[in-house]
C-alpha cells in the first residue's frame, strides 16, 4: 500500500500482495474445496457445465424446436437459427455467465454494477415466481403420464373408458369393423336394422344381398378427436368448457404436484451442492434415451417421411420476417437467457473458471440438442402418418399437444408401448427437473444474497419455504381450469418480460457500466489468450450494436404483431386483465427502481444520475484477492475496477486494516455504503475511479 493511501486513507489504491499476504491466506480455500467459503461453489467444473446444459435443453428443445422447423422451411430454417445463435444467442449467454462468475453474486445483488438498473434483477426473480408455478405443474403432468404408463394396456388407447365421448375417432371404425354405421347422433347399428329410406339417408345401397357403403361417410368426421387427446382433456385435465366454470381440484394432479415439489425440495435441500450432482443423471440421462428412440424410429415404417418433413428446405421462406422472428425467439427461449438463472449459476463458479469455453459449449450444444431432437420427433410422426394414412402435417403438433397427445399415441401403436411410453415420459420429466432446479435455485439464491447475514445459514428453511408456497399457489393450475391458467401464466408472463431483460442488460453492461471494463473483467478472469485473441472482438461488437439492435427489432415485431392469446378461445377479460398485471408485475421494477436510485443519490440531479450509472463500492470480486487482481488488471488496460478495492471488514476478514510496513498503526477508516458524494474520496476529486477518463456517462469502447 502506498504511503499516501496509508495517509489518507484512500482504499482505491490497490494493496501489495505482500501487505496482504495474511488476509489472503485467511480467505484462500484448499484446491479441492470452497472458494468462496460463505456462498460454496460447485464441487467439479463438471457440476457447473451439466447444470447449465440441464438448463438450457428443456422441453422446447424436443416440443417446440422440431414443430418451428417443419413449419418455416424445413432444413433452410437452419439458417436463420444459426444465424440468431451467433448474433444474439453466443452473445447473450457469455454475457451472463462472465458477469455473474466475475461477482459471484445472484441476479439482484449483480447489479451493484449499474445501481439503475437493478429493476432488471427485481423482474427477473418475480417472473422466475411465475415461471416456477406453473412449470412444476408441466413436470407434474409428466409424473402423472409416467405412473399412469405402468399398465398392460396403456389408459388412453381405445374409446370404451368412462371419459370417452361419442366423437372418440376409435368408435368409427369399431362400428363399421362391427357390420354397422355411426349415425348422426353418433350411436352405432347394424344396417340390417335400417329400412330402405334410413339407408338413402346415408348414402348406402342394398346390392346382391350385401350392402353397397361406397358413398357412406362418418356423419362426424369434422368433430372426431381421438383417444389420447380425449385421455389428456377429460382424464387427466377433467378440463371445464371455458375458464369461468370452475369446478374444484383434481385430486389425481394436486398428488402429483405434491410429489414434484418434494423432489424439488430434496434435490435442492443442499442447494447447488446436492442438485450439482444430480444433474450427473437428469442432464445425460435425456440424450440415452434421445438416441434410443431415434434408433427405433428408424425402424418403423414411414420414419423417412416424416425425416423428410423436418428437413427438406424450403429456402423461399427465408424471406419471410416470421421466419427470422421465429429462430430469435427460438435461440432466446432455448438458451433460458435474461432470466437470470445463468447468473446464478455461474455465480458458484471459482472465479478463474474458464467461463468463455464452457458458454460455447453450452450453447453450441444445446442447439445440436434441439436438431437431434427433431430428427427424433420426426420418425415417430412419420411412423403415425403411416399408420392412420393421413400427411405428416396433419398429425404433427408442438407443445403440449406433441408431449401428451401425439406421442403416447404414436406409442400406443409400437411393440411393446409400455416400456417406449416410460421411456418417452422419464425424459421429459428429467428435462423439467433440470430447468426446474435452476428456476427454484435462481429465486431462492436472489432473496439470500440480499440478507446474506439473516438467511445464507438458514438457506434451506428459504427453500421449503418457498417450495410450500409455490404448491399452495400451482393447486389453481391444477382444478378444472388448470390448463387456462398455465395458458395464462406462460403467454403473459414468461414472453415479453424476458426480451425487455434481454435488451436492458446489453445497455446497461455495454453502455451504462462500460463494454471495456466489462472485457477486463473476463480478462481477469481468463487471461489475456482469450481477450486479446482476434476473434473475441466479435462479443463487444454484439453486446454494443448487434445484440441490442437485434433484440430491439424482436421487440417491435412483437409489439406490431401482438395478439391477445387465446386458450380453448380467447380469455374471458378479467382473466386478460390478470395477465396484464401479471407481464407489468414483471418490468414495473425497471423505472421504479431507476427513480429510486436516482432519488436516494445525494447532490443535484446531473450528479444523482452519475451515481446511480456508476458502480456502488461493494461492486466486484466476492473475494479481496481478486479484487486486488481485478485493480490491477484494470489498471494495466486503461479501466478501473468500479468498485473500492479494499472490502469493508467483516467477520471472514481482519476488523481492522494491515500493518503499513512501518510498524506504525495505520488510521482506521469508517465503511460508510453511500457516502455524501457517492464514493469515499475527497471531493475535489469526485470521480477517480468510475472507469472513465471524464465524469460522464460511459461510452461503450470507455
Amino acid at each position: 500500500m502506498t504511503a499516501y493511501a496509508a495517509s489518507t486513507g484512500d482504499l482505491t489504491a490497490a494493496p501489495s500482495a505482500s501487505e496482504f499476504k495474511s488476509e489472503v491466506e485467511l480467505l484462500d480455500a484448499d484446491d479441492d474445496g470452497d472458494e468462496n467459503k460463505e456462498r460454496g461453489n460447485w464441487g467439479s467444473k463438471m457440476d457447473f457445465v451439466l447444470s447449465c446444459l440441464g438448463y438450457a435443453v428443456g422441453l422446447g428443445n424436443v416440443w417446440r424446436f422440431p414443430y418451428l422447423a417443419y413449419r418455416n422451411g424445413g432444413g433452410a430454417f437452419l439458417v436463420p437459427y444459426v444465424i440468431m445463435l451467433a448474433f444474439a444467442g453466443l452473445p447473450l449467454f457469455l454475457l451472463e455467465v462472465a458477469f455473474g462468475q466475475y461477482c459471484s453474486s445472484g441476479p439482484i445483488t449483480c447489479w451493484r454494477s449499474v445501481p439503475i438498473m437493478r429493476g432488471i434483477g427485481y423482474g427477473q426473480i418475480f417472473v422466475g415466481a411465475y415461471v416456477a408455478i406453473y412449470y412444476n405443474v408441466i413436470i407434474t403432468y409428466t409424473i402423472y403420464y409416467f405412473f399412469a404408463s405402468f399398465a398392460r394396456v396403456l389408459p388412453w388407447v381405445g374409446c370404451h373408458h368412462d371419459f370417452n365421448t361419442l366423437y372418440c375417432s376409435d368408435l368409427y371404425q369399431v362400428c363399421v369393423d362391427a357390420g354397422g354405421i355411426v349415425t348422426f347422433n353418433g350411436t352405432c347399428v347394424q344396417l340390417s336394422s335400417l329400412s330402405n329410406s334410413e339407408l338413402g339417408a346415408y348414402n348406402i345401397t342394398k346390392n346382391f344381398g350385401g350392402y353397397n357403403t361406397t358413398g357412406y361417410s362418418d356423419p362426424l368426421e369434422k368433430d372426431r378427436v381421438s383417444a389420447s387427446e380425449e385421455y389428456w382433456k377429460y382424464s387427466v385435465l377433467h378440463e371445464s368448457p371455458n375458464m369461468n366454470e370452475q369446478n374444484g381440484v383434481v385430486w389425481g394432479l394436486a398428488l402429483s404436484l405434491l410429489a414434484a415439489w418434494i423432489l424439488i425440495f430434496f434435490c435442492l435441500i443442499k442447494g447447488i451442492k446436492s442438485s450439482g450432482k444430480v444433474v450427473y443423471f437428469t442432464a445425460t440421462f435425456p440424450y440415452l434415451v434421445l438416441v434410443i428412440l431415434l434408433i427405433r424410429g428408424l425402424t418403423l415404417p414411414g420414419y423417412e417421411k416424416g425425416i423428410k418433413f423436418f428437413v427438406t428446405p424450403d429456402f423461399k421462406q427465408i424471406g419471410n420476417a416470421q421466419v427470422w422472428l421465429d429462430a430469435a425467439v427460438q435461440i432466446f427461449y432455448s438458451l433460458s437467457a435474461a432470466s437470470g438463472g445463468l447468473v446464478t449459476l455461474s455465480s458458484y463458479n471459482k472465479f478463474k473458471n474458464d467461463c468463455y469455453f464452457d458458454s460455447l459449449f453450452v450453447a453450441v450444444a444445446n442447439c445440436c440438442t434441439s436438431v437431434f431432437a427433431g430428427f427424433v420427433i420426426f420418425s415417430i410422426i412419420g411412423f403415425m402418418a403411416h399408420e392412420l394414412g393421413k400427411e405428416v402435417d396433419e398429425v404433427v403438433d408442438a407443445g403440449f399437444g406433441l408431449a401428451f397427445i401425439a406421442y403416447p399415441a404414436a406409442v400406443a401403436r409400437m411393440p411393446v408401448p409400455t416400456i417406449w411410453s416410460l421411456l418417452f415420459f422419464f425424459m421429459l420429466l428429467t428435462l423439467g427437473l433440470d430447468s426446474q432446479f435452476t428456476i427454484m435455485e435462481n429465486v431462492v439464491t436472489a432473496i439470500v444474497d440480499e440478507f446474506p447475514d439473516q438467511l445464507r445459514k438458514r438457506k434451506v428453511w428459504v427453500m421449503l419455504t418457498a417450495s410450500v408456497i409455490g404448491y399452495i399457489l400451482g393447486l389453481t393450475c391444477v382444478t378444472t381450469t388448470g390448463p387456462y391458467w398455465v395458458a395464462l401464466l406462460d403467454s403473459y408472463g414468461a414472453g415479453f418480460p424476458y426480451l425487455v431483460y434481454a435488451l436492458m442488460e446489453t445497455v446497461a453492461i455495454a453502455w451504462l457500466y462500460g463494454v471495456k471494463r466489462f472485457v477486463n473483467d473476463v480478462r481477469v478472469m481468463i487471461g489475456d489468450k482469450y481477450v486479446n485473441h482476434p476473434t473475441f472482438f466479435w462479443w463487444p461488437i454484439c453486446w454494443c450494436a448487434l445484440t441490442p439492435a437485434l433484440m430491439t427489432f424482436v421487440l417491435m415485431f412483437n409489439f406490431i404483431n401482438w395478439s391477445e392469446p387465446e386458450y380453448n378461445g380467447p380469455f374471458p377479460p378479467w382473466a386478460r386483465g390478470i395477465g396484464w398485471m401479471v407481464t407489468l408485475s414483471g418490468i414495473i421494477w425497471i423505472p421504479l427502481n431507476a427513480i429510486w436510485e436516482v432519488y436516494s443519490a445525494p447532490g443535484n440531479i446531473i450528479d444523482r444520475l452519475r451515481v446511480a450509472a456508476n458502480p456502488s463500492e461493494l461492486w466486484g470480486p466476492a473475494l479481496q484477492r481478486f479484487r486486488n487482481e481485478a485493480a490491477e488488471v484494470h489498471k494495466l488496460n486503461g479501466t478501473t475496477m468500479g468498485g473500492r478495492v479494499l472490502l469493508p471488514s467483516t467477520k471472514n476478514q481482519p476488523a481492522s486494516r494491515p500493518s503499513n510496513g512501518f510498524n506504525v498503526p495505520v488510521k482506521s477508516v469508517k465503511y460508510n455504503p453511500r457516502p455524501s458524494n457517492g464514493f469515499n474520496v475527497p471531493q475535489d476529486n469526485p470521480y477517480p475511479d468510475n472507469g472513465r477518463t471524464n465524469p460522464g456517462f460511459d461510452s461503450p469502447m470507455a
